[in-house]
């Protein structure tokens, strides 16, 4: 059963980080087309849970001094984050901006509400989230030079006394993905768990703001601009509305993860058709018969029903392109996929989803970039034209509760951004020893109910319980 609603968070502190004075230069770093294709998108909002079973003056004395200094100390090498995006006026390219004094907001605030609910798997409110991550502070006008700025970073430390604490962070997605983001603060954690032996920094590597490898002969990122203007001329950032939606988090072991793969060699009757077999591929197969199962019990669709359902990821490119692993900036591929609901429906719907996400992963490896001009044109088609469309957003791969800032790994993280109820949230799973992923789900509380049912009986369906 969910809690009510928690109260405010009541505000102990509200100032700012930057690096230390003088250790960065004045920089501008050009937005590439990667960046550029999320003007237009929602900020990310990603929280980190921490248990920590000390009264909040205990806190504030002791822990929180050390994260303030290592996350000074990270932003010397992260300095993007602390400066601002600049939008100039029509025909001329974003840029990051950093000069000296730059910040990023800092906010510490103290809660009374569930930190062992909310740190739990059984639905709560998704509402309760968005009290732990900040607002980033509004967008200017510089009248100067008549442009726009937008700060791009904003942190919020929430103490739950004599339980736990989180970091809510919160980021503009123009200025980096999930990787570059993870980077930042796997080395923040680095930093704060090591912080009397400045040494660490030579054990971490640096992010790579060389933007000069993102090769755009053909000016796709003038034509994503201009997209963007036409959809929303006034630049800010936003925030989702998630009013009467609740989260859930499920998990498929890894002992689940390779009962569904063979599952799925033995059902494949097709032996000229390569399986793509990731983790990925048939997590996200799973979860998105599960969704198409629920849209049948409210539709109830008829056996020969050719609707189109769509799957939406992004794909990571870095490796593809041959970029650095630490390249800092956007470097996602967005990818579309269909089926027809009938035969996701069907006695193999989960073979035919494995199917579809599968050659879209195999197609990237022919090369991300040949449709690049049409991405955006694409997903506004798919978004305004169709209701059947399911998202997946993060990565297994990020390894996110491997953020350790000395208190240990995470009791819980999350993506607080996601508004859709097709929307889900990937991560691996927290605990090491039992592998697999974490799913994380956003519902209306009425579906939550049917999608339970579906899930733990695909599951039985499927013999990977």
């Amino acid at each position: 059963m969910m809690s009510q609603r928690c109260s405010p968070a009541k505000v102990l502190e509200d100032g700012c980080v930057s690096p230390p004075p003088g250790t960065v230069m004045e920089t501008a770093i050009p937005t590439t087309f990667f960046d550029t294709i999320w003007l237009s998108l929602y900020l990310a909002q990603r929280l980190y849970f921490y248990e920590y079973p000390h009264p909040s003056s205990h806190f504030m004395q002791n822990a929180l001094p050390r994260l303030k200094t290592s996350l000074s100390l990270t932003l010397q090498r992260f300095f993007p984050f602390a400066g601002n995006l600049r939008f100039p006026p029509p025909l001329q390219r974003p840029y990051i901006f950093f000069t000296d004094g730059d910040s990023i907001r800092f906010v510490v605030t103290e809660s009374d509400a569930d930190f062992n609910h909310l740190t739990s798997d059984h639905a709560h409110n998704a509402q309760d989230l968005q009290a732990l991550v900040p607002n980033l502070p509004p967008s200017t006008t510089m009248e100067t030079d008549d442009f726009k700025q937008l700060p791009l970073m904003a942190v919020q430390i929430t103490i739950f006394p004599n339980t736990g604490f989180s970091i809510g962070i919160a980021f503009c997605h123009v200025a980096a993905d999930g990787k570059a983001f993870t980077h930042f603060t796997k080395s923040w954690a680095a930093a704060c768990k090591s912080l009397e032996d400045l040494k660490f920094l030579d054990n971490i590597p640096p992010p790579d703001h060389n933007r000069d490898s993102i090769q755009d002969p053909k000016g796709i990122w003038s034509f994503f601009v201009e997209q963007f203007r036409e959809l929303n001329s006034d630049f800010s950032g936003h925030v989702i509305n998630q009013t009467d939606k609740v989260r859930v988090t499920y998990r498929i072991s890894r002992a689940n993860v390779e009962s569904l793969k063979k599952w799925i060699e033995t059902t494949n009757d097709s032996e000229s058709e390569q399986l793509r077999l990731s983790t990925f591929v048939v997590t996200c197969a799973y979860v998105w018969v599960c969704f198409i199962r629920v849209e049948e019990a409210r539709e109830s669709p008829s056996d020969d029903d050719d609707t189109i359902c769509n799957f939406l990821f992004s794909a990571e490119c870095r490796h593809r392109l041959k970029l650095p692993s630490e390249y800092f900036g956007n470097c996602l591929k967005p990818c579309i996929l269909s089926a027809k609901r009938a035969e996701l429906l069907g006695k193999n719907g989960i073979l035919v989803a494995v199917k579809a996400i599968g050659r879209a992963v195999m197609e990237l490896d022919k090369g991300p970039l040949g449709d690049a001009d049409k991405w955006i044109s694409r997903m506004r088609e798919v978004l305004s034209k169709s209701k059947h469309n399911v998202v997946a957003v993060g990565s297994p791969k990020l390894l996110v509760y491997e953020t350790d800032f000395g208190w240990g790994r995470p009791r819980k993280t999350e993506v607080a951004h996601i508004g859709s109820s097709g929307s889900f949230v990937l991560a691996e799973n927290r605990d090491p020893e039992v592998g697999g992923v974490e799913i994380g789900f956003l519902f209306p509380p009425i579906q939550l109910p049917k999608f339970k049912s579906i899930f733990e009986d695909q599951r039985l369906n499927f013999n990977i319980s």
